[in-house]
């Protein structure tokens, strides 16, 4: 078994409702948690559409993680023994060579410099082809890049993740799911297009009234402002002790966040993270020097 993150006391461990295997309390661990793949130490053959490959449970999890945020610095992420993955050996060399991840591009951190990696389509299909059919949500993974003039953005979700993650396991909640803004804006576009599928001679553009909407994003907890509803970049799926089920939106801004749209992110209500200055394609890039004020995700902003 990985080690879990657990905050609470050696005492508060024994409680029923948080059996150590279905309810990890270990923000790294949720994601991997409904599919059928390696856990422990000792790398186990994993069949995948007439491939075979070598997988211990780090590098699982690693896939894992990767997948469900699409983008992860290679920093945030950690091996078999804890510790930030070396990019020339180990989990993600093993994970590079056989196919299933892809390094983006590189990062700097305030002239930290570490790499942004991704899944390759083979890594998706590894884990879609061990999903367990009775898990209890099912998580989405994604492959590859969609808005690379965001990749310097999107890096910095999974550490706002594990801010979030951390605070909610102190207070006894358990992690289930996060939903990134992809599927939540992919949800909606179908509720917008609903009616036009049904017609041949529709022009594409949405009929939903303004009710509709506000009705749509009530439904799924979402604000709307200026009759525009507000997406996160995340959504943290979340259980209480008492089985209450709860979601936490997070938001993570930067230094370019202007105008109508960030007093928009402000009046959203969500949880929201401050990013310092990143900047894909490394250190010797000119015309960056503003952006490098903080290498790390800085604070939270409450109330």
């Amino acid at each position: 078994m990985w080690d879990h993150f657990d905050p609470r006391s050696v005492e508060s461990r024994d409680r029923d409702a948080f059996d150590a295997r279905e309810r990890s309390m270990d923000p790294r661990d949720v994601f991997a948690d409904g599919l059928d793949l390696p856990r422990g130490l000792e790398r186990e053959r994993v069949h995948v559409n007439g491939h075979d490959y070598e997988l211990r449970g780090s590098e699982a999890r690693t896939l894992a993680t990767i997948g469900a945020f699409r983008v992860v610095p290679l920093d945030d992420l950690r091996d078999e023994r804890g510790r930030p993955p070396d990019r020339w050996h180990g989990d993600i060399e093993h994970l590079r060579s056989a196919g299933l991840i892809r390094v983006i591009a590189p990062l700097d951190r305030g002239g930290q410099r570490t790499t942004i990696v991704a899944l390759t389509d083979r890594g998706r299909q590894l884990l879609e082809t061990h999903r367990v059919r009775d898990a209890e949500s099912r998580q989405s993974f994604y492959h590859g890049l969609v808005k690379p003039r965001e990749l310097a953005h999107d890096s910095q979700l999974y550490r706002a993740y594990l801010r979030t993650a951390e605070r909610l396991a102190s207070q006894d909640a358990r992690v289930t799911r996060v939903v990134l803004d992809y599927e939540l804006k992919r949800q909606y576009q179908r509720f917008l297009q609903a009616r036009n599928c049904q017609r041949s001679e529709s022009d594409g553009r949405p009929t939903r009234s303004a009710g509709e909407i506000r009705d749509w994003a009530n439904e799924h907890r979402l604000p709307v402002h200026e009759n525009k509803v507000q997406f996160p970049d995340f959504r943290v799926e979340h259980e209480w002790p008492d089985g209450r089920r709860d979601i936490e939106d997070v938001e993570v801004t930067t230094p370019h966040y202007r105008g109508a749209h960030a007093a928009s992110k402000a009046r959203a209500g969500f949880t929201t993270f401050r990013s310092g200055g990143s900047r894909v394609g490394g250190g010797n890039s000119k015309g960056g020097g503003g952006r490098t004020s903080d290498p790390h995700l800085a604070e939270e902003f409450l109330g």
